[in-house]
């Protein structure tokens, strides 16, 4: 049997307690029942895959015509995600999928986007020194060099330089479930995950 795909939405972050006392960070996630929406075999896709659907619209009409066919005879689901499985035995499309298979104690890898930063200077996004801020220097926060005048007499690639930050995708593995909680549906995850509140997350067993 393939190993168990959850996907689910950050709640936010509490303390946890054991049973021997000792207190440790945990994420919450909402993981509404998941809905097979298709099952891609390696005869006629050329790859074994699930296709995964989590939350459901509150109207038909908030999707795109193209979504609702592709959604024929299954409920509107917003979040679509394709799961690349070796096994897809015991999977049909409509079937749902809940937290029931998971237990605590599991080991799994979370996958979300992390949070966006915007667009971030050297300084900030990688650590680089400040100039001096005295004497009318006008270097505080900038760049130095990036290229010699001579050989090679250009910018390297790879240059770490001012750019984008954050809403990368990003894995966290070996995080271990703490709760799973089917008639709620939810999962209790020690440690944290990527992204804000709300944000859109994938569990898989490790």
């Amino acid at each position: 049997m393939a190993k168990p795909v959850l996907i689910g939405r950050k709640l936010g972050m509490l303390q946890h307690f054991k049973e021997d006392g000792s207190a440790v960070a945990a994420t919450v996630i909402a993981a509404e029942a998941n809905v097979v929406t298709q099952v891609r075999t390696k005869e006629r896709d050329g790859y074994s895959a699930i296709q995964l659907g989590f939350g459901r619209a509150k109207k038909r009409e908030r999707l795109t015509k193209p979504a609702l066919g592709h959604l024929k005879d299954l409920p509107p689901l917003r979040v679509l995600r394709e799961v690349r499985l070796d096994d897809i035995a015991g999977f049909a499309t409509g079937q749902e999928i809940g937290v029931d298979r998971f237990q605590p104690g599991d080991r799994v890898h979370v996958v979300g986007t992390s949070k966006g930063k915007g667009f971030q200077g050297p300084v900030h996004l990688h650590h680089f020194s400040r100039g001096p801020k005295s004497h009318g220097s006008d270097h505080l926060r900038r760049q130095g060099a990036v290229g010699s005048g001579t050989t090679p007499g250009r910018v390297l690639k790879g240059l770490r330089m001012a750019a984008h930050q954050g809403a990368d995708r990003v894995t966290v593995r070996n995080l271990e479930i703490l709760r799973a909680d089917p008639a709620r549906a939810i999962l209790v995850i020690a440690g944290a995950v990527p992204g804000a509140r709300n944000g859109i997350v994938m569990v898989r067993k490790a």
